[in-house]
């Protein structure tokens, strides 16, 4: 015989419990003894014991005991119950009220039958709570043993306060059968997985700007797609839904309307890369090593010094999650307004040069809004013309030169700049 509690333990409301399940929450009152015989020891919820003492408040003598086969019942105790149980992990205790004290009882996962016996119950209860200089009220026995499952069984009765118990356990509907349990647990996981799904799909529709992306723009994630939604939600998801002619043709305009931007136009290696997405051929040196082709941006003396401030999406209203419902307690997705700060100006050719590459791309799509992403950081505050543009191509309009190319430039070309204060280089949106 093992003995891993002994003396005394603390309970509240008449209440201590034995639990094996780390991740499981306790029982109900009523679904600890539903369809029991005894109330004193409640065993019908699996992997779980709900023990009733006669105190309400204070300490009462306790002790576990873990035997090898049957232990007798001895004549001092008053109160006597049976019930089968079975841990559902290792990890068994001994657990207070509110889980305000515990005791390992060590038990490997196997059935059991258990016995709990008091003496003292109703002692207990009339003094109800009991402090630290009044003498021991009730006491508790808690046996183990390895046996098959079988019905409770209620051994001896003596105080009122037990049958009180009884009567009550006798009173409450069947426990579940352990299929009936199965199907309830199942469709609460469904509730649970469905209410998880309705809030990702809440977030993600406001995250496409008020609809949900098609498979496309989902397969796309990878690209600055986050970024452009910031922009213009519209745009995007026009562009997820055209025809991959209309992806390449926007893919193609956004790179030369970059470059056009920047002035990168009259360089002939530049020259050469449009002609190139034009004509559908491999890109030329240096655009055929990103490496290279920075170094060379670098190093070539021609290359302007043009610089715009930088682009700012519209204003949005933070996310707003649902109301949570009963199946939906907690919603952990939040959002903040975007925090005002001072603009900056970016290198236009630094984001001009990235348009290029991505319109490069092999899959329409993602070319297309990675073009439209660095051409928009290319245009900075212009970018709503240039956006205008490009709806107008996805709706079937020929492009033409918006009124930012066409209204004058200065000829002369500033010495280029390399401070940091000037130039930013280009990122990933979002």
């Amino acid at each position: 015989m093992r003995r891993p509690v002994a003396g005394e333990v603390h309970v509240h409301y008449s209440q201590i419990y034995v639990e094996s399940d780390p991740d499981g929450a306790n029982p109900g009152l009523g679904e600890a003894f539903a369809g029991q015989s005894g109330g004193l020891c409640g065993a019908a919820a699996p992997g779980a014991l709900w023990m009733i003492t006669g105190l309400h408040t204070g300490s009462v003598g306790f002790a576990v005991e873990v035997h090898d086969e049957a232990p007798p019942v001895t004549p001092e105790w008053e109160d006597v119950v049976e019930v089968s149980f079975r841990p559902v992990s290792e990890d068994t205790s001994l657990v207070g009220w509110a889980g305000e004290a515990a005791w390992d009882l060590e038990l490997p996962v196997t059935d059991y039958r258990v016995r709990y016996s008091a003496r003292g119950m109703d002692k207990g209860r009339d003094l109800d709570t009991r402090t630290d200089e009044e003498p021991q009220a009730d006491s508790y026995l808690l046996q183990f043993w390895p046996a098959p499952p079988r019905p409770d069984q209620v051994i001896r009765q003596t105080s009122e306060i037990a049958a009180y118990w009884h009567d009550h356990a006798r009173s409450l509907p069947p426990a579940p059968t352990p299929e009936q349990r199965a199907e309830a647990e199942r469709l609460a996981r469904q509730a649970k997985e469905r209410a998880a799904e309705d809030r990702r799909l809440h977030y993600e529709r406001w995250e496409w700007g008020g609809q949900l992306p098609n498979e496309a723009l989902r397969g796309a994630r990878a690209s600055n797609v986050l970024g452009l939604l910031a922009f213009d939600s519209d745009l995007v998801h026009t562009l997820g839904a055209s025809a991959p002619g209309v992806q390449h043709t926007v893919a193609l305009l956004s790179a030369r309307r970059a470059c056009e931007a920047a002035g990168l136009t009259d360089l002939p290696w530049v020259a050469d890369a449009l002609a190139a997405l034009e004509a559908g051929r491999p890109l030329p040196p240096p655009f055929d090593d990103p490496a290279g082709l920075w170094e060379h941006l670098h190093s070539d003396p021609r290359v302007p010094d043009t610089s715009v401030l930088e682009a700012v999406p519209p204003e949005r209203p933070p996310y707003q999650p649902p109301p949570p419902g009963p199946d939906d307690p907690y919603t952990v997705v939040e959002t903040f307004p975007r925090t005002p700060r001072a603009l900056h100006r970016i290198s236009q050719p630094h984001y001009a040069l990235p348009a290029v590459l991505a319109a490069a791309g092999p899959a329409p799509l993602i070319a297309a809004l990675d073009a439209v992403w660095h051409a928009l950081n290319t245009c900075g505050e212009h970018y709503p013309e240039f956006l205008d543009e490009i709806r107008a191509v996805c709706a079937g309009a020929a492009p033409e030169t918006p009124k930012w190319q066409r209204e004058s430039r200065p000829t002369g070309r500033a010495p280029k700049q390399v401070g940091a204060q000037d130039k930013a280089t280009p990122g990933a949106g979002g």
